[in-house]
């Protein structure tokens, strides 16, 4: 548990409050960092958004939202209902100059307004712009504010630089903090103490001792009510963009000098600017796209994503898997495959590193290749895949096992959710975990081609039944290659 003390009293605001992602995650967080003492007493949590209710109709709409969301043996009534008091809320549409802002002046101009203030940004990034100008006109914006921005920053890199130019222009880069919940994963940060605190890892981080890395994130369900978003976007926004080439710039990157926010981050621009860039002809060869399909799974019926979408015809991805080189001296001749999609057979996000096979073998069996396994999430991770004698047999006969640590009941913890320690690394003003802007112009520079040749139906949409592992073509990517996914190993 992080020191108290550490925390001046803060007001954060949060602009779009009556959204799903406010209810889920934002205030559950706050929650448990009360519960661990990190929230002063005159802390204030100010929500705001176009719907008309008083404080005590937001209040009980937080509250229901912690009783669905917070662990049964986290639910104190004594403690909610003191968390409730420091809840506010102000009818206000942020984007609009005309609207309610008196309300909202006058409270954080009042006596009980606290030094630190946190601007966080619930609502479409393409009003990120709008409430920054309304915000600088209010003078609301003091030397100690930060602004937290939700993925995704922009559809493309045009829209990128003109929300991240209109923002900057209110506020200096140190103080905007661009949030990807990936990186607040304790396992994605747990990468930077596997690779750098363990030399027997680092030593082999490259392509000396590296066949290839898989990096997934997978859903068993579909795109429910995020539909009317989710076919504007599409898989490759929303989730390889941000999260999956961030967790792959957390994999590849060189060391960092320190770990200081600016040299981490130096260091994962490099991996950015490093990707080879996506010609037609990878993407032909090194992408796939897919959309899945009704299926019968454990036998309930899963509609296809048309049915969800109740629509005829959509070209938007829901299931992703590209072939991705690094050209640097590390990592030359080891691809990277990037797979995510919805409605996939597992709910995981993992990391697995496959070491290559041994050159010789005493053995008349050559040894299976070892694979470390991260888990990002569920039942967070480590794993080593070994070859061992096989106990049950008189002659050398080996058997593959594992070294496996699993971090909640080895360090018997709580594992806190990754916004829990973000939304606290804002209000210190820690930006190590936060994306500075030339990330974000690097990652959409990577990507446009592949949407661009998408779009022109370089490749066509591939379809997967839900309930699968994606399109046959996913495994067909790596078995170019000779490789597989690590659930196809025997």
């Amino acid at each position: 548990m992080e020191n108290p003390h550490t925390y001046s009293p803060f007001d954060f605001i949060i602009f779009g409050a009556t959204g799903d992602l406010t209810t889920r995650k934002l205030l559950p967080a706050l929650y448990y960092r009360y519960l661990d003492g990190q929230l002063p007493s005159n802390t204030r949590i100010i929500g705001t958004a176009r719907s008309p209710l008083t404080d005590e109709d937001f209040r009980k709409r937080a509250q229901d939202g912690l009783n669905q969301f917070v662990q049964e043996e986290d639910h104190s009534p004594e403690k909610i209902e003191d968390f409730i008091k420091l809840i506010y809320y102000i009818s206000l549409d942020g984007a609009d100059p005309n609207g309610k802002w008196a309300d909202i002046e006058k409270l954080l101009n009042s006596d009980k307004a606290n030094t630190v203030r946190i601007f966080y940004f619930a609502t479409a990034p393409r009003l990120y712009g709008d409430i920054c100008d309304n915000l600088s006109n209010k003078k609301l914006l003091t030397k100690t504010t930060r602004v937290v921005l939700e993925k995704p920053i922009g559809t493309s890199l045009a829209t990128a630089e003109e929300i991240n130019s209109r923002v900057g222009k209110h506020l200096p880069e140190n103080h905007i903090f661009r949030i990807d919940h990936y990186l607040g994963k304790e396992t994605v940060q747990n990468i930077l103490a596997l690779r750098f605190a363990n030399p027997v890892f680092e030593r082999l981080w490259s392509s000396d001792s590296i066949d290839y890395v898989e990096i997934t994130a997978a859903e068993t369900v579909g795109v429910g009510k995020r539909g009317g978003y989710y076919d504007g976007a599409g898989a490759l926004r929303d989730m390889v963009q941000n999260h999956l080439l961030q967790v792959l710039c957390m994999v590849a990157m060189d060391p960092p000098i320190s770990l200081n926010a600016d040299d981490l981050r130096n260091e994962k621009l490099k991996v950015l600017r490093s990707l080879k860039p996506m010609t037609d002809e990878m993407i032909k060869t090194d992408t796939v796209r897919g959309q899945y399909t009704a299926n019968t799974v454990n036998g309930e019926q899963m509609v296809s994503y048309l049915e969800e979408l109740k629509k005829d015809k959509s070209n938007t991805e829901t299931f992703v898997a590209i072939k991705a080189q690094i050209n640097t001296s590390r990592w030359t001749g080891v691809p990277f495959y990037l797979r995510t999609g919805k409605r996939l057979a597992e709910k995981t996000s993992e990391i697995i590193i496959q070491f290559k096979k041994s050159a010789w073998s005493l053995f008349p069996t050559a040894p299976q290749p070892n694979r470390l396994h991260i888990r990002i999430q569920p039942d967070e991770g480590v794993s080593l895949s070994m070859q061992v004698k096989d106990p049950s047999k008189s002659h050398t006969s080996l058997r593959s096992t594992f070294i496996d640590i699993a971090f909640s009941p080895a360090f018997h913890i709580r594992y806190p959710d990754s916004y829990e320690g973000l939304l606290m690394d804002a209000v210190k003003g820690d930006p190590l975990l936060f994306i500075r802007r030339d990330e974000v112009d690097a990652a959409w520079k990577w990507i446009e081609p592949i949407l661009d040749g998408w779009a022109r139906d370089v490749i066509p949409l591939s379809q997967y039944k839900s309930g699968s592992w994606g399109p046959q073509a996913s495994q067909q990517l790596l078995a170019k290659d000779g490789h597989i996914w690590h659930e196809d190993m025997p």
